[in-house]
């Protein structure tokens, strides 16, 4: 099974800027624990304010951003969008006002040692939720899907616009009531009379990657039961990780879908699988034994099971198990790729 990171952040709400490094932006990012809910509404109130708007009549709260899209979408009421006066305009002139101080390449080192320290992994989790909630509420309608993808986009995403805020946000910003959103909430949708704002997920469970990533469960969940489920960011059914821990060997064998039996055969263990499904060796020799078993539709499992040289404090000696490509045709071969090697000129004074 994979190692997961599980997040339980602690978060306060005060104000950091750039200069005070990205952790304390990263924590709010991954934040899953509930909502400050009034913080949230005041930092949504000051944004409005400094974007020379009067305040919303109301702020209503929505249990993860599914349910934000449902609320925005029925909108009686709300008014038109004012996100371009709230985010688009404000943010562009704070992005512009840094590259005007700091010039192209002051700008760039600033970004990469702010925002971009964070960019790819927060990205990376808003890309899934749109895809998520995308699925979830339009399935193959194309024009609900479009309807619904504008609305995602017309959102300001609360906890993880801390990238841009990371780089933006100091004392006396115009961003400063969209970073007190950040540091308190879930995405939020501004409207001339109502302000939808998001709860936090209640679970985020990543690998080392940063990819979303739970054999138990879903990787990402919020207060409303929007979830989504994946190993090792691939997306899966949450019925299949249910299977998980059912899983036999005949059952792998039969999936036919490629990508989810190899989710199968990681979660399973790849030695357990040789093992429990009567695999043979194909060869042996002095670095150690070559295994394969052919898949229906797929790639073969091919890997090397190696003794480590150097014993446990106990005594004993530990089994490696590595997977080697398709091709390989010996464990010395095999060994040998895995530290990028060819056969011929691998020859370690002393295996471990």
């Amino acid at each position: 099974m994979t190692s997961t990171v599980t997040t339980t952040v602690t978060v306060t709400d005060q104000p950091v800027g750039a200069g005070d490094g990205v952790a304390r932006w990263r924590e709010w990012a991954s934040a899953a624990v509930p909502a400050d809910r009034a913080a949230a509404e005041e930092g949504i109130r000051l944004a409005y304010r400094r974007a020379g708007l009067a305040e919303p009549e109301r702020v209503v709260w929505a249990g993860s951003p599914r349910e934000g899209v449902t609320l925005a979408r029925e909108g009686t009421g709300f008014g038109a969008s004012v996100r371009e006066t709230v985010r688009s305009a404000p943010w562009a002139a704070e992005r512009h006002r840094l590259r005007q101080e700091l010039g192209a390449a002051g700008w760039a080192r600033h970004w990469s040692a702010t925002g971009g320290a964070l960019w790819d992994s927060t990205q990376a989790l808003v890309d899934r939720i749109r895809a998520g909630v995308l699925d979830e509420l339009a399935g193959e309608d194309r024009a609900a899907r479009t309807e619904i993808r504008l609305i995602l986009l017309d959102a300001l995403l609360g906890q993880h616009d801390a990238p841009w805020l990371a780089a933006l946000d100091r004392d006396g910003s115009p961003l400063e009531g969209a970073a007190r959103v950040c540091r308190s909430a879930g995405w939020w949708w501004p409207f001339e009379k109502v302000a939808v704002v998001c709860e936090r997920p209640v679970a985020l469970h990543r690998d080392e990657a940063g990819r979303l990533d739970h054999g138990e469960g879903p990787a990402l969940e919020f207060p409303d039961g929007f979830a989504l489920c994946a190993w090792r960011g691939m997306p899966v059914p949450r019925a299949f990780l249910e299977e998980l821990r059912t899983l036999t060997p005949e059952r792998i064998r039969a999936e036919e879908n490629a990508e989810l039996r190899r989710v199968m055969l990681e979660y399973y263990g790849y030695d357990r699988y040789l093992s429990d499904s009567g695999a043979q060796p194909v060869h042996r020799d002095a670095t150690g034994t070559l295994w394969r078993i052919e898949l229906v539709g797929d790639e073969p499992v091919v890997m090397v099971e190696v003794v480590n040289s150097t014993p446990e404090p106990d005594g004993s000696h530990r089994t490696y198990w590595l997977r080697v490509p398709p091709a390989t045709r010996t464990a010395r071969e095999g060994v040998a790729w895995t530290f990028g090697l060819g056969a011929e000129v691998y020859a370690p004074v002393r295996e471990t």
